[in-house]
């Protein structure tokens, strides 16, 4: 399989540039999801890749070749786009089979090719149906199929399960992670959703603004998010921000901030000594806030119960720390009432510190 390089990539629309230098490497059969907000320029990245939008300045290298100026067709990709694009007056195997038979493929070689994607992609009972006898999964599926069908080097996913509803997303997220096992190929997939890109990831690319902010594995940018960004986007539901200062009282070192007083540990102290000044924020995930009445003050949250979410085995609450909103995942058997006060524990490892002036995270933790 290819690698893939990005070499300082900028995309402009007039005096507007919406890609900022974009330098990514992508290694062979990788699965790699560019992920953001909307208007973070990771679609026009990947219509770059594919040749269907131009190339402001910068270059983009597959098996080490500049194909920027290539068409399209000369790049050895294959796009699975968000509208399906089906052809409606044909059948599930012609639809599949279109673009072997635009290139007079040998009929033999075509129909021994429909029938192992659709086997692949679990379409083998449908393949003379009509689009419009189909579900929107199977719909995508088709899609899914007709690009693997061209058994090119690099398949581009551009938010393809994002018409579906959430239960067909869900299935169909797990159907893209099998059919990943069995097709090691480069894939390149665009999403909007954290789910989506936590769960089927090699790498993650987190964009923001026209920039990446973070790359890496899902686990390395949940345990160890570069900035405030990466750390609020990534997780469900989102991480918690609190604005803390660092404070020495005799031989102790203290985080205190609006409704907590947070008491540091050696190893907290020697994080915390990277920063240059004494006014932090701090982050903590909801699952990792810990209901324990029993807790010293000097190592939980006291929060008063605004609201509680049942989600089945788990419960969001949402609550107040004096006058800051929080949220805590706990089991759904927990005893709470709305009005009450609880303590929640946090083990200072857990903690994220970040800069107040760029954002930018504070003395990471080092998990391996």
């Amino acid at each position: 399989m290819p690698e893939i390089y990005l070499d300082n990539l900028k995309k402009s629309y007039g005096d507007v540039e919406v890609l900022h230098g974009v330098d990514l490497l992508m290694e062979d059969a990788e699965f790699t999801v560019l992920v953001g907000p909307s208007g973070c320029g990771k679609s026009t990245t990947l219509r770059m890749i594919a040749g269907l939008e131009t190339v402001t300045s910068g270059e983009i290298y597959i098996d080490r070749k500049p194909v920027s100026k290539l068409e399209p067709k000369e790049r050895d990709l294959a796009m699975v786009f968000q509208d399906y694009a089906l052809y409606p007056h044909m059948n599930v195997e012609k639809n599949m089979s279109f673009a072997l038979r635009l290139e007079k493929r040998p009929k033999k070689e075509i129909k021994r090719k429909v029938q192992e994607v659709a086997e692949i992609v679990g379409l083998s009972e449908y393949l003379h149906r009509k689009p419009a006898e189909l579900s929107g999964g199977q719909r995508q599926r088709v899609a899914m199929g007709r690009a693997l069908t061209r058994d090119s080097s690099t398949f581009l996913f551009d938010e393809p399960l994002s018409n579906l509803d959430a239960k067909l997303r869900t299935q169909m997220r797990a159907e893209l992670a099998m059919m990943r096992q069995r097709v090691r190929k480069n894939m390149i997939y665009v999403t909007h959703d954290q789910i989506e890109a936590m769960t089927l990831a090699d790498r993650i690319v987190v964009m923001h603004g026209g920039y990446i902010q973070q790359q890496g594995t899902p686990e390395q940018l949940f345990k160890r998010p570069a900035n405030k960004f990466v750390a609020g986007f990534l997780g469900t539901p989102p991480m918690n921000f609190m604005q803390a200062t660092i404070e020495d009282a005799g031989n102790e070192v203290y985080l205190r901030g609006r409704g907590f007083d947070l008491r540091c540990d050696s190893h907290t102290v020697d994080r915390l000594a990277a920063s240059r000044v004494r006014d932090i924020l701090v982050g903590v995930r909801p699952c990792d806030l810990d209901y324990r009445p029993d807790a010293a003050a000097d190592s939980a949250f006291d929060i008063d119960v605004v609201l509680s979410e049942y989600i089945g085995a788990q419960s969001v609450l949402i609550g107040d720390c004096d006058g800051q909103k929080i949220m805590v995942e706990l089991k759904s058997d927990t005893p709470i009432a709305l009005g009450e006060r609880l303590r929640f524990s946090v083990q200072l490892a857990d903690l994220h510190f970040f800069s107040l002036d760029d954002d930018r995270a504070i003395g990471q933790v080092d998990y391996s």
